[in-house]
């Protein structure tokens, strides 16, 4: 446990990557096996579910601090995480060796929490911060809250994993792709030569995109380029082998029981067959909104009546195993080949003669409810991770509504001494409604600025919420938009963000709600 808090400190304390990476091949490479699993389901955001409810570790905190209840809170409040707020209020601890490892600390602890009665809980919790130091303190409240998380990519961590084990960093991808459960024999067969590379489940490591940068004549001739729709739906991997069938999403979770009618289109493929592709809801042989979609989301076995309202396919652009056989290295021209004598229903190929026609197509793109135009090299292999060149999403220009600052909310973490969390509202006739909330698309430089205007213009508080004078206005940028009852404005916005301050303009100056309904129509 110790030398897994140090590790954090170290990552923690520096944006220069190659010191993240240095610290986790030095923590890798003197770890025990079942210690460098834990770490490395950490390090790439794996949680374990909270034992308890957060209200609890803030009464077990502020008591063994001799804080009362409300000064607890203020604390809180201003440091805005639970983690690092009981860390520091707690009575100092010695440095002590022989804490035990990570894993006994992770399975002889943390995981047993679960199931213990209140007052056992509180038990094993207050011993174990009377064992920590402040910093291994923090980390243990942060794997105990859920909210574990240090500055690190998932291609970082698979970096440092591969110059422990001398294996490239594409067979450590494949390796960790799926459910990977941490254990002292899964990290062996992490990085030993000799393990084999593919479970009868498992899926490939997804290859992803940048935006695309400068205009697309930069890319050279058209014809290079195989251009399809970019769809909104559920990146899928759809996996026939042997007898058996499995729809991972591209987060990793299992999707073959919510959308058992992939699994019957599947059961028509090859033995040995691996697809790349999007799940969509599908109805009169077109796509439906991704807004119907996430009703199927969350449902794991979805009645009779959901799978007909809103029946689900998917559409493939890529194959990755044919036959049994990897064949990601072949070029996506003879990929899509092979592709297309399987019954699927694939992704459309788009064929414009030029670039200035593919920009028509883009425009056309919601159309056919997708996000614009996906451009991938003819000659591209089917990599790992996300890779400049080979593959660019040409997305449409996002929705844009002016609206007006109306509620602010502290950020958390780094974060929690400003305020950074907001409320947009639209103009109802004579008053403001909300109608999005984003944190993200300022400067830091911008979010002081905004922060001070906060603080001067607050009209009242409702717990973490203040209400500020209707003053500054903004330009929201959004991907897509629905109707929603949830909501007071009746609608509800994807990926709300602040595109930039509007200066120029006066809150009277800012969108209605009937502008804003004005473009769900034209959805």
């Amino acid at each position: 446990m110790k030398q897994f808090a140090e590790l954090y400190s170290a990552m923690d304390s520096t944006t220069k990557i190659n010191i993240k990476v240095s610290a986790m091949e030095k923590y890798l490479q003197a770890a025990p096996a079942a210690d460098a699993a834990w770490a490395v389901y950490f390090l790439r955001g794996g949680k374990l579910c909270a034992p308890f409810p957060s209200k609890m570790m803030r009464g077990w905190a502020a008591e063994i601090a001799g804080v009362p209840a409300w000064l607890f809170a203020e604390c809180y409040e201003s440091v805005g995480d639970l983690a690092e707020t009981a860390a520091l209020l707690l009575p100092d601890a010695p440095e002590q060796d022989g804490l035990g490892s990570l894993t006994e600390w992770i399975e002889s602890r943390l995981i047993p929490l679960r199931g213990m009665a209140e007052e056992d809980q509180r038990r094993l919790v207050v011993d174990s911060w009377q064992q920590l130091s402040s910093a291994q303190r923090f980390v243990w409240n942060k794997l105990m809250t859920g909210s574990f998380r240090v500055g690190v990519s998932d291609g970082l961590v698979m970096r440092a994993i591969a110059a422990v084990s001398g294996l490239k960093v594409e067979v450590i991808a494949h390796r960790l792709a799926g459910a990977w459960k941490p254990s002292g024999e899964a990290w062996i067969a992490l990085v030993s030569e000799e393990s084999s590379d593919v479970g009868q489940s498992q899926p490939y490591p997804f290859y992803l995109s940048h935006p695309l940068e400068g205009e697309p004549e930069l890319l050279g001739n058209v014809t290079d380029w195989m251009i399809e729709r970019k769809w909104d739906g559920i990146r899928a991997q759809m996996i026939r082998r042997g007898d058996d069938v499995h729809i991972w999403s591209r987060g990793g979770e299992i999707l073959t029981e919510r959308f058992v009618e992939l699994v019957e289109q599947a059961a028509h493929l090859p033995k040995g067959t691996v697809v790349d592709g999007e799940i969509v809801g599908w109805r009169d042989n077109k796509v439906l909104p991704f807004a119907d979609l996430q009703h199927r989301i969350t449902l794991k076995r979805p009645s009779r009546a959901i799978l007909d309202k809103i029946p689900a396919r998917l559409l493939a652009f890529d194959l990755l195993e044919w036959q049994g056989r990897d064949v990601r290295t072949l070029p996506l021209q003879e990929r899509r080949a092979l592709l297309e004598t399987l019954p699927l229903h694939l992704s459309e190929r788009l064929h414009p003669v030029d670039w200035q026609a593919a920009r028509q197509l883009r425009l056309g793109a919601r159309d056919f409810l997708a996000e614009g135009l996906m451009l991938k090299r003819m000659d591209s292999e089917y990599g790992v991770g996300r890779e400049k060149g080979r593959w660019w999403k040409w997305k449409v220009d996002p929705y844009s509504v002016d609206a007006v600052l109306i509620y602010a909310q502290r950020g958390h973490g780094r974060r929690a001494s400003l305020y950074t969390d907001y409320t947009f509202g639209v103009w109802d006739k004579d008053k403001l409604v909300p109608f999005a909330k984003a944190y993200s698309g300022l400067t830091d430089t911008e979010i002081r600025e905004v922060d001070s205007f906060i603080r001067s213009h607050t009209i009242e508080k409702f717990g973490p919420v203040c209400t500020v004078t209707p003053q500054l206005v903004f330009e929201i940028a959004f991907e897509g938009i629905q109707q929603s009852t949830r909501h007071k404005s009746g609608i509800a916005v994807r990926f709300p963000r602040m595109a930039r301050r509007r200066t120029d303009k006066s809150p009277a100056d800012a969108d209605t709600i009937e502008t804003v309904k004005a473009l769900l129509l034209s959805t």
